[in-house]
Formats: structure tokens, C-alpha cells, sequence
């Protein structure tokens, strides 16, 4: 790889992370805690891509990833009143899901602080799909963590 090839992939993350900084202004943040003792639970979004999902997802939450989220979200969410937390890996897809979600109309939307990351760092535990589930296959990236938050 070349240099040029360098700097533009950097001025592509600087830009994506300065969007999603945008975002964060926009958004309201909840974190791992305040997630793990919301009752009810509200309904909880994985925008992450699918195989990213079947490598691992926060219990009960539904995969609706990030490039199809304005496009199906309705059919997803039909009630725009639904309390609505988004996740992705690190926080930055999660952000621009919630501050789209909040330009469709959702009133009650919430991305979780760190994404998944700071989920796992606080103790917070994810269950995986079946096509992960066999012991032969390599760990995700992540340490899943055994306990609660």
C-alpha cells in the first residue's frame, strides 16, 4: 500500500469519526449500567452487520444493521414511541443509527456509550447464533465475559 493510499484511508476515518462526533451531539448516550437495570427493557438494536451479529449480540437484541436501518426500520418499528436502544461495535455506527432514527421520527431513541465494547468491558455478556456455537470454531474478537453488570 501506498502512501497516498494511506493518507486517504486516515482522511476517510477522520471524517467518519468527525461524523459520528456530529452525532453524539444530537443523540442521547445511555451506558452499559443504566442499559442492564432499565425496566422494561427497551427494545435493543444491533446495527452492526449480520455476521458481526452472529458472532455475538447483547441478549434479546434484534439485528437491523446500520446500511438497511432507515429502509426497514418501520416494518422493525412501527410504533415511533417504541424506547429504542441502538449498538454497534464501538459507538460510532450506533450514533448515526440513533440521530437517523431520531430524524425519521423516533421519540424515545438511545445509543449505548462504547457500543458493544464497553458492554463487554463492564461485564455484560452476549449470546451468539447457532453457526457460532461450535467449540472448533475460533473466538470472536471480543472476550465474552460470563456475569452481569
Amino acid at each position: 500500500m501506498n502512501q497516498r493510499s494511506l493518507n486517504t484511508m486516515s482522511d476517510s476515518t477522520t471524517a467518519f469519526l468527525r461524523l459520528a462526533n456530529q452525532a453524539r451531539s444530537q443523540i442521547v448516550e445511555i451506558t452499559p449500567q443504566e442499559l442492564s437495570r432499565a425496566k422494561p427493557l427497551p427494545m435493543i438494536i444491533d446495527v452492526r452487520e449480520a455476521d458481526e451479529y452472529a458472532q455475538g449480540h447483547i441478549s434479546g437484541a434484534k439485528s437491523l444493521s446500520r446500511g438497511i436501518l432507515e429502509q426497514k426500520g418501520a416494518q422493525l418499528i412501527p410504533d415511533f414511541s417504541t424506547p429504542l436502544v441502538v449498538y454497534s461495535s464501538r459507538g460510532e455506527r450506533g450514533s448515526l443509527a440513533a440521530a437517523g432514527l431520531l430524524r425519521m421520527g423516533y421519540q424515545n431513541v438511545r445509543s449505548l456509550k462504547g457500543g458493544l465494547q464497553n458492554w463487554l468491558e463492564s461485564g455484560g455478556t452476549v449470546e451468539t447464533s447457532k453457526q457460532y456455537q461450535n467449540p472448533r470454531r475460533e473466538r470472536a474478537w471480543w472476550p465474552v465475559r460470563v456475569g452481569q453488570i
